[in-house]
């Protein structure tokens, strides 16, 4: 029997071939933690009596959510992987002196490769399917498992083949198609399950769309989402190798089985699929992007950033439809880069320039207003459309508040006329 693309990355990091439905212990090539998440996973490290890492190079930490910090706790929170990694000399710790949100700094780094096996104690860790790898979100004594050990227990997930048709239209981004995909499946509808991200459609993909696209695979239920290695992938590794004397290590290419086994398959005409706006309050409550403009919804804030569209083309994106334009006067617009190396780009090239002549303010590479933990937050009753990827009661501040998730151009859009707005009308 075929196997699809999870089902041989596990195999080839087991010695033997596995499928779905099957418990296997697989050795990990790179376990990521974070600042919320990483001293827990210290503490049971610590606590164990454990004193080496099983693979150094191989465990990174990215202190991305509330740095630099916010108040005396976030300070102490980061205070604790600090030290931690001062003590065993990481090689890969990331804090303010290069900084970024870990899904977008990790493959800028050089450090997520095709064929690997990935963990981190962020549910959005499943980012770094885009790149061919198995990469998936654990609990944090989940992640102090694989700092001591070098690898974990899995359950080989059955896969939901998604392919897409056609050529998306203007302003039709990875976000959309995932939305899409939240739609018809539900919060729960690929729990524990991959979601492999096929179809003509994919040539047409930008890596920054594909990292939206496996970013969100988690608000489906999914374990991970993954997408093939193709020559835009190896663009993307060949610039990366570039800019970092080498990649972490050398890719492993896997690609499904004509014959490989799918518990269900999804096909969409990405062709005839506009703008996808999530309503309040959850990712899967999927509309039309003319459903909203006829709905006549004020917004207070827009958002653009976050691990799901922090990347240059969401600037790019925005800068072009903000060019000699003025947010309008009741919203405030607040730009999140995914990392330094992104801000920097986006300077050089003059987005930074025309977003904030428009009104915009800039903010340092974070996860923070996403979380609704600083950066952000919304006030009582107040209304944001956001390139975020969840939008659950209360998650960007005040309970009462409400979020509409969306791409980059809806929400520049709606920064012009305060209201959700299809950004074909401008």
């Amino acid at each position: 029997m075929g196997q699809t693309i999870t089902e041989k990355i596990f195999s080839e990091h087991v010695g033997k071939k596995v499928y779905a439905g099957e418990i296997v212990r697989s050795p990990i090539d790179m376990v990521i933690g974070n600042d919320i998440t990483t001293p827990i996973s210290i503490r049971a490290f610590e606590d164990g009596g454990f004193e080496k890492l099983a693979n150094p190079d191989g465990f990174a930490i990215v202190l991305d959510h509330f740095i630099p910090a916010k108040d005396i706790a976030s300070a102490n929170q980061a205070k604790i992987s600090r030290d931690f990694a001062m003590k065993h000399n990481l090689k890969n710790f990331f804090d303010e002196k290069d900084m970024g949100i870990e899904h977008a700094l990790l493959p800028e780094k050089g450090l997520v490769i095709p064929g690997d096996v990935i963990i981190g104690a962020d549910s959005h860790t499943c980012t770094h399917g885009a790149l061919g790898a198995f990469s998936t979100g654990m609990g944090s004594t989940d992640i102090s498992f694989g700092m001591i050990t070098g690898g974990n227990w899995f359950k080989v997930p059955e896969s939901i083949k998604v392919v897409f048709k056609g050529k998306p239209a203007p302003f039709v981004t990875g976000k959309d198609l995932i939305l899409e995909i939240i739609r018809i499946l539900g919060v729960d509808g690929a729990l524990y399950k991959a979601l492999e991200f096929t179809g003509d459609t994919i040539q047409y993909l930008s890596m920054d769309d594909r990292f939206s696209l496996c970013n969100m695979a988690i608000e489906a239920g999914a374990k991970n989402g993954i997408v093939a290695y193709d020559e835009i992938t190896k663009e993307f590794l060949d610039k990366v190798s570039a800019a970092n004397g080498g990649l972490r290590a050398e890719p492993k290419i896997h690609y499904s089985d004509e014959d490989a086994n799918y518990c269900q398959v999804i096909e969409i005409d990405v062709a005839k699929l506009e703008p996808v706006i999530a309503y309040p309050f959850l990712p899967s409550n999927g509309h039309s992007v003319s459903q909203a403009v006829s709905d006549n919804i004020r917004v207070d804030q827009v958002f653009i950033g976050s691990c799901t569209n922090g990347r240059l083309s969401d600037f790019k994106m925005a800068a072009e439809i903000l060019a000699g334009k003025k947010v309008a006067r009741h919203v405030r617009l607040i730009l999140t880069p995914g990392t330094q190396k992104i801000l920097r780009e986006a300077t050089k090239l003059g987005y930074i320039d025309t977003l904030v002549d428009a009104g915009a303010v800039v903010s340092n590479p974070t996860c923070g207003a996403c979380l609704g933990g600083y950066m952000g937050i919304l006030g009582d009753g107040e209304v944001c459309i956001s390139t975020t990827n969840r939008n659950f009661v209360g998650r960007m501040g005040s309970r009462s508040s409400k979020i509409y998730l969306a791409n980059s151009a809806v929400a520049a859009a709606s920064a012009i006329s305060g209201y959700i707005t299809d950004p074909r009308s401008l």
